[in-house]
């Protein structure tokens, strides 16, 4: 019951954080790109989090378990704290184009970019199905076995491809291009937190040194 309460209290604030961060911005509720994209995640995020709560609540808990401060290394509190501020000024700012039509983004692409969210979406929390040690902080737990198949044979972080695939969708979800373009510094963040996660993990986790002799790509197979 604990656990879900904790879900619960998890939606309602991520539901205020949207709508202060949306609405406020683009000055009027008459915004329904904002309540679909935010209808969407919603869903996205709550449904698979209903399923970990059954079947898994251990992985559940790690997941909650979000943010600088849940993080043991300098560099990724450094890392999550730009993730959540670029995060926070593409919302803004893709409101701030929705209200004064900086771009004019027809509603096929609106609606495409919340397929991109709910791919996105759906992908990381596939993942923790897949390997329930993916926490949202970067750790190797005692226990902890190496993941190797699945959609870790394709890419060594598929978590990252979905936040990836998420994050490319959020603006023109929300009625801007411009939004795109605050979100580059969060890219960068994203990389930085990859190529740090890999150190700890060839150091930490069996195998992995193996694992990344196996799986060259760490995001986009022949890419990088």
């Amino acid at each position: 019951m604990k656990l879900i309460a904790q879900s619960l209290a998890s939606a309602v604030f991520g539901l205020l954080f949207f709508a202060v961060l949306l609405f406020i911005p683009a000055g009027t509720l008459s915004y329904w790109q904002a309540w679909v994209f935010i209808a969407v995640f919603m869903v996205a995020t709550l449904v698979p989090s209903g399923y970990l709560a059954v079947k898994n609540p251990a992985a559940l808990r790690r997941r909650m378990r979000a943010g600088p401060s849940h993080e043991t290394r300098t560099v990724q509190k450094v890392v999550m704290s730009a993730t959540i501020l670029t995060i926070a000024a593409a919302l803004i700012v893709s409101a701030l184009d929705h209200r004064f039509a900086w771009s004019h983004v027809p509603t096929a692409i609106v609606i495409l970019g919340n397929v991109l969210v709910a791919v996105g979406l759906g992908v990381a929390q596939f993942v923790v199905i897949q390997n329930g040690y993916a926490a949202a902080t970067i750790t190797v737990e005692s226990e902890q076995t190496l993941v190797s198949t699945g959609m870790y044979g394709l890419v060594r972080h598929p978590m990252y491809v979905g936040a990836l695939i998420m994050m490319i969708g959020m603006p023109p979800a929300l009625d801007s291009y411009w939004g795109l373009l605050v979100l580059l510094p969060g890219v960068l963040a994203l990389a930085v937190r990859i190529l740090d996660e890999e150190q700890m993990l060839s150091e930490q986790l069996t195998g992995y040194r193996e694992y990344m002799q196996k799986v060259h790509y760490r995001l986009v197979p022949h890419v990088w």
